[in-house]
């Protein structure tokens, strides 16, 4: 007991100057200083590219909503006007974290709408990009996302390629292997001297930006959007010590330094750089939306079925108020109808994005990418909440409106009737208001399936730098 208790004793302290030994010739290399002064000059444009934009982002929405609701507050007049004309825009409140992840946000449609053809009021989705001849953005956004996701998985290769490859070719691994150490803590002691390494540059220029954002006044962080910065640099810590494994794999397999640099660069090349967009692209193929003329095609035919349909019932039909029920009825269901349609388009082309998402999860850098994006409350799950969230409104609304004609004792309570509805006038603070709003135990349940495929991949990865270092022969 007290033998093994002494050598775990021993282990313990070998881990430790061994990653004390990695901590001093990285804090005393060229590279380690380049780092942190890069880190923190891409934090520091991040920062000021945020304070430019998101206060006009944060005042076109405010400007946006209360439009929004100037004009809702036109339509109280009547009952049916509420009905018919319907609550307005509705509008994606944007994310106080976008400078972590930026997710393609000006690609992505702002809000949701709706129009009353036939005087129903239907919601409908604008396009999922203002610019259908060119969808790439027009430079690359400095956030968290590609400094932690593209810059710094390189560096961990640049810290790492020569850590068992640069000892073998120098001669000192076999010297410090002629002593009475494992393998494993030799291992241990090398990934926690990169690891350290390089999260003081990271930690100092994260804590630069945060600083310089708070300054500026243009985010107010709260105890959830500190719970989601803390998630995101945990999962940040994870996808750094994917590279640091990476690297470390590469260095025990290889003799010769220069040969790692190459096969890990040729590495991050395709995984990080090429494998998540043409993925993205081939897998889009696949599955195709649903074209424009097919939607309108499926339109014309199915309101033309159903005007066929009631034409047949109003045949013969001289009673008014039968009419008048039969004819609400028609268009009440003609708008459930197209309002059904432009759901399944959308969905078709949900079902696209995700498949090419689910594709490019070979890729950890499109997996990291997911991650941020979704505990930044940005991009494409940040979409979908709101989607969820205007389609759980409009739901609320329809209902508002049912119970306020059912409150009325004189109404014929014939929706989609001006004469069969109810007359009165609506208060405007008693109709329901749009709030978009995040879950963040919905984001957290979204993104743990991103975050088990990282940590798996960890695993393989430290498994196979374990069992390549104990075959390394000296």
């Amino acid at each position: 007991m007290r033998k093994n208790r002494s050598r775990n004793v021993i282990d313990e302290k070998m881990i430790w100057h061994i990653t004390k030994r990695e901590l001093y010739d990285n804090l005393n290399s060229l590279r380690f200083a380049l780092t942190t002064l890069l880190l923190l000059a891409l934090m520091l444009i991040n920062a000021l590219v945020h304070h430019r934009e998101h206060p006009d982002r944060l005042q076109k929405y405010r400007e946006n909503v209360g439009e929004s609701l100037k004009v809702l507050s036109t339509r109280t007049d009547s009952l049916y006007l509420l009905a018919s004309e319907g609550p307005g825009e509705l509008h994606k409140a944007p994310s106080q974290l976008s400078f972590c992840a930026d997710g393609g946000e000006a690609f992505l449609p702002t809000h949701v709408d709706g129009w009353n053809e036939m005087w129903v009021w239907r919601m409908t989705y604008p396009a999922a990009t203002p610019n259908l001849r060119d969808i790439r953005p027009d430079f690359t956004k400095v956030d968290w996302a590609f400094i932690i996701g593209y810059v710094l998985s390189f560096i961990a290769l640049l810290f790492t390629f020569d850590a068992i490859a640069g000892e073998r070719e120098s001669g000192t691994l076999r010297l410090m292997l002629a002593n009475p150490i494992p393998r494993h803590t030799v291992l241990i002691g090398k990934f926690l001297g990169a690891l350290i390494s390089l999260s003081i540059p990271l930690a100092l220029a994260v804590l630069m930006n945060l600083l310089l954002i708070y300054i500026s006044g243009d985010v107010q962080l709260g105890a959830e959007a500190w719970m989601r910065l803390g998630m995101i640099l945990s999962v940040a810590m994870l996808y750094i010590c994917l590279f640091i494994a990476l690297g470390l794999l590469i260095s025990a397999r290889v003799r010769e330094s220069a040969v790692s640099l190459v096969i890990l660069l040729l590495i991050w090349v395709v995984f990080v750089v090429f494998t998540p967009s043409t993925l993205a692209s081939i897998a889009s193929g696949f599955s195709p939306p649903m074209s424009t003329d097919e939607f309108w095609n499926n339109q014309h035919q199915a309101a033309k079925a159903l005007e066929v349909a009631y034409e047949s019932r109003l045949q013969g039909v001289t009673e008014p108020s039968r009419r008048m029920q039969l004819q609400a009825e028609y268009y009440v269901k003609d708008a459930a109808d197209e309002e059904k349609l432009n759901e399944e388009h959308l969905n078709r082309q949900i079902a696209q994005v995700a498949f090419a998402r689910t594709i490019s999860r070979i890729s950890p850098a499109a997996v990291f990418q997911h991650l941020l994006e979704s505990f930044a409350g940005t991009g494409f799950e940040r979409h979908l909440q709101f989607l969820e969230n205007a389609q759980r409104y409009a739901r609320q609304f329809r209902q508002f409106v049912v119970d306020m004609d059912r409150a009325d004792p004189r109404s014929l309570h014939i929706i989609g009737s001006r004469e069969g509805m109810s007359q009165r006038k609506i208060s405007a603070a008693a109709i329901p208001k749009f709030e978009d709003t995040l879950s963040l135990n919905q984001d957290f349940n979204t993104a743990a399936t991103d975050v088990m495929l990282l940590v798996l991949l960890l695993i393989v990865l430290l498994s196979g730098v374990y069992l390549a270092f104990v075959r390394v022969e000296v």
